[in-house]
C-alpha cells in the first residue's frame, strides 16, 4: 500500500514509510532513498550521519484533506573538509515549511481569488499566504534575471547569428 503512496506524491529521492488519516488530514512519514550526500564544500560524499531531527512541510491537498509531509532533516559530517552537511531535497527549498509546488499553487490562487478566501480554503493565515506570494514573486524575479543574463552573456559572446566574435 505505501508503495501506491509513493506513487500517488510522485516526490523525487523518497518513499513512504506510513501514513495516517484523520477527518481533515492525511500524514505521510517519508523515508530518503539516499544513503548520504555530496558535500558542497569539497563535493565529496559522505554517508557519516552525523544528527536527524523530523520536520513537517505542507504538501498539495488531496481529496479535500490537508496533507502533511513528515521528513527526517538529516545533517552529515564530511570528515575531508570536516563540515556538517545538511541534506537538501529536491522538491522542498531551504528553510521553507513547504513543498514547492504546493507554494507555486498558492501563488498561482491568488490570481484567480482573494487571500482572504485562499486563506480559509488552506486553513492558512492571512499572513502566511502573503509570505509564500512574496516568497515565490522573488524566486521568481530572480529566475527571470539570470534568464536574462545568460542571453546577454550569449549575445555578446555570439552575436546575434550564433557566430563566435573575435576579441
Amino acid at each position: 500500500m505505501n508503495r501506491h503512496f509513493t506513487h500517488l506524491l510522485n516526490l523525487p529521492s523518497v518513499t513512504v514509510a506510513s501514513w495516517d488519516a484523520t477527518q481533515d488530514s492525511l500524514s505521510f512519514q517519508l523515508k530518503v532513498l539516499a544513503e548520504g550526500t555530496n558535500c558542497p564544500h569539497c563535493r565529496n560524499y559522505t554517508k557519516e550521519l552525523h544528527q536527524t531531527r523530523p520536520i513537517v512541510v505542507r504538501d498539495l491537498p488531496v481529496g479535500g484533506k490537508d496533507v502533511y509531509l513528515k521528513l527526517p532533516r538529516r545533517q552529515f559530517y564530511c570528515r575531508v573538509c570536516q563540515c556538517y552537511i545538511t541534506e537538501r531535497l529536491q522538491f522542498i527549498d531551504w528553510r521553507r515549511k513547504y513543498t514547492q509546488r504546493y507554494e507555486e499553487k498558492i501563488y498561482s490562487q491568488i490570481n484567480h481569488t482573494n487571500i482572504e478566501q485562499i486563506s480559509q480554503q488552506q486553513h492558512l493565515g492571512v499572513e502566511q499566504i502573503k509570505n509564500i506570494f512574496n516568497y515565490i514573486s522573488q524566486k521568481r524575479k530572480k529566475q527571470h534575471r539570470l534568464e536574462l543574463s545568460k542571453k546577454m552573456f550569449c549575445y555578446e559572446t555570439y552575436g546575434k547569428d550564433n557566430q563566435k566574435l573575435s576579441p
